[in-house]
């Protein structure tokens, strides 16, 4: 059983790491969220599924999103905030970072422009963090979304992949199907080698 996340220590510094859309407007809002018809690339949730950063490229990501998030950090805030991420004992990540490897990430990371947002994957629909719906009914109001719009797009499927994860079942390509309401042949096309990766890795942390 994989460990849960040590999230004290963010929360006691008040970082930021969950951010709803700042510009883009929602086509349709319930009272259970948002939903953006072409998606939108400015929310940022990290840490909102049990999914552990399983790669260095997650990890910058990450880091490079909380120092975006948290402009007010200074250089030796934010290497105090990211010594307690990539711990591993602090169950945020899956594998051991070197010494080395840390001063490179905190290096490549402090020379990113505050005012260029880090790449996001696009999100179609977003619950409301007291969304009182259970996983499954959230699975099939993404489905029915997914379901309408055009296409199956890469973005797509990890964000199905996340949501069947949190609901600790496997995650199988026929899973990803039902979920977008669409063939199986339509998943393999948009799989890419990392999506299959990731799967993999999401699997075994069941």
């Amino acid at each position: 059983m994989s460990q849960d996340r040590n999230l004290s220590l963010l929360n006691k510094h008040r970082i930021v790491y969950r951010r709803g859309t700042i510009n883009d407007k929602p086509d349709q809002v319930y009272d259970w969220g948002d939903v953006y018809l072409n998606g939108t690339h400015e929310c940022y949730e990290l840490f909102r599924t049990k999914a552990k950063i399983t790669t260095y490229k997650s990890l910058k990501w990450h880091l490079l999103v909380i120092w975006y998030l948290n402009p007010q950090l200074d250089q030796d805030k934010f290497e105090f905030i990211a010594t307690h991420i990539v711990n591993k004992d602090n169950g945020f990540v899956t594998f051991s970072v070197s010494e080395q490897l840390f001063k490179n990430i905190i290096y490549d990371v402090s020379m990113f422009d505050l005012e260029q947002p880090p790449r996001n994957k696009l999100r179609k629909v977003i619950f409301k963090d007291n969304c009182k719906l259970s996983v499954t009914e959230k699975l099939s109001i993404v489905g029915q979304i997914i379901g309408r719009s055009k296409g199956v797009t890469p973005d797509d499927i990890y964000d199905a992949m996340l949501s069947i994860n949190e609901t600790q079942e496997k995650i199988t390509i026929s899973k990803l199907a039902k979920y977008h309401n669409c063939s199986t042949r339509t998943i393999h096309r948009s799989m890419t080698q990392e999506l299959k990766k990731e799967k993999e890795l999401l699997n075994s942390q069941l």
